[in-house]
């Protein structure tokens, strides 16, 4: 990594003037300066942080925390009030993919001027424009006006234009929101790669793919800079943040261990399996954890998290690929009229692979659990085989609905486990399969 950054941000602030009333604004112009017909909003105060060549930096925070305002003066559309920004290289934007473009040009005109606009000379466009047509994948429509195009087809255009400039700073901000799910996939192959050597700039409200992605985290509130870290450690404080101005501050953000059952022994599961060869997908569990970080209203608490065998019997081993059924315990602290409890499983980077919630099974029938009782979730699945690392469960009760609900206790990594040696051959998971055949006609 180079010791000079590629973006440069310090002491950044941007202030817009509010008018209350149209005729102000030339009452201002009048006035040139000797009294103030305006009310002073200051969208960035003070920004600060430096960004590294191969560095990948996320950018969080709520509607309206500055985000898309520090992107666009990065991008050199908006001039700051106050401070310094410097970027070393070419720099390509993913902000509102195809806003640039002249809706009365057809899609192959728009390419030569949006390429123009990003550095390329006409000689250069002419040679990348097969590749540009190809990973738009339009056809014909390239010779089309673009305000024939649907919002599935301007997506596919202004980043097949961004993917072919060979920038050196890639500013993406929620790009991908639009466009069919093959697209989108092509679009992420593409900055899994880009991320590989080049710096990128990660605006998104889904905290999952900025932990998946990013190798730092910037959390911007009310246009300062709130945290800057890890991105696992600012998601999960951004998370909390963010249901507790939903729903007002919980009791506590660790809550203490409520009495629980007392637990039965863990058995090794191993010991009843006869293949011992080393691609066995062993699974080592570390026992629940009372105390790992957690927020939430308190009007619940998760008691106890556990995996169980095919006869109900505690494990502390796993063979992935075998029938397990995850447990989870809360105590009701008040009356609950629809509780659900749910888990997520997640990787070393917060990505999550699999989970699921009570809420579809019991939206019809809710189970109310009054205060004191006590309220069991059970999830009996496959166990996919896992390539070989470390892996948390995060597992949460809230109260209501799918979309509205209190979120009473959230528990980041309730059970974290690790897979030991594995069978997968690609990708996140192992599914277990029914049969493969390999034959001659």
């Amino acid at each position: 990594m180079s010791s000079d950054p590629a973006i440069h941000v310090q002491g950044l602030s941007k202030c817009y003037h509010i008018y209350d009333r149209p005729r102000d604004r030339l009452l201002q112009m009048l006035c040139r300066g000797r009294r103030q017909f305006y009310r002073e909003f200051w969208a960035l105060s003070g920004v600060s942080f430096d960004v590294f060549p191969g560095e990948t930096v996320g950018i969080i925070g709520r509607n309206g925390s500055g985000k898309s305002t520090l992107l666009q003066m990065i991008c050199s559309t908006l001039n700051p009030t106050d401070g310094v920004i410097e970027t070393r290289g070419r720099v390509a934007a993913l902000l509102e993919l195809g806003s640039g473009f002249n809706p009365e040009f057809t899609g192959r005109e728009n390419v030569y001027m949006n390429a123009a606009l990003l550095g390329l000379t006409r000689e250069e466009t002419n040679a990348r424009l097969p590749e540009i047509m190809a990973f738009a994948d339009i056809g014909e429509f390239i010779d089309q006006p673009v305000k024939t195009y649907s919002s599935g087809m301007m997506v596919r255009l202004a980043f097949s234009v961004i993917a072919h400039v060979d920038a050196d700073i890639l500013v993406v901000d929620e790009a991908l929101a639009v466009g069919d799910a093959f697209f989108t996939q092509k679009c992420m192959r593409y900055l899994r790669s880009f991320m590989k050597t080049g710096t990128t700039l990660f605006v998104s409200h889904d905290t999952a793919a900025v932990r998946s992605l990013c190798t730092r985290a910037v959390w911007l509130e009310k246009g300062r800079v709130l945290q800057m870290g890890s991105p696992k450690e600012v998601c999960e404080n951004y998370l909390e943040a963010f249901f507790e101005a939903q729903q007002g501050k919980g009791t506590t953000t660790r809550l203490k261990q409520a009495p629980a059952p007392e637990e039965e022994q863990g058995r090794d599961q191993r010991q009843e399996f006869l293949n011992q060869t080393n691609l066995r997908n062993d699974i080592r569990l570390i026992e629940f954890d009372p105390d790992a970080p957690s927020f939430g209203k308190g009007g619940a608490h998760i008691t106890a998290v556990r995996f169980l065998d095919a006869q109900g019997q505690p494990l502390s081993w796993i063979v992935g690929g075998e029938d397990v059924t995850l447990r989870v315990e809360a105590l009701a602290r008040e009356d609950l009229d629809a509780p659900i409890i749910g888990f997520l499983v997640k990787d070393r980077l917060g990505q999550c692979l699999f989970g699921d919630n009570t809420y579809l099974s019991y939206m019809d029938a809710p189970v109310p659990s009054p205060a004191g009782r006590f309220v069991t979730a059970e999830f009996s699945f496959q166990m996919p085989r896992l390539a070989a690392g470390d892996y948390a469960i995060t597992v949460a009760i809230a109260n209501g609905t799918q979309f509205e609900h209190v979120q009473h206790h959230w528990m980041h990594d309730a059970i974290v486990f690790r897979s030991e040696s594995t069978s997968v051959a690609s990708g996140l998971i192992g599914i277990p399969m029914r049969s493969i055949n390999l034959y001659l006609k």
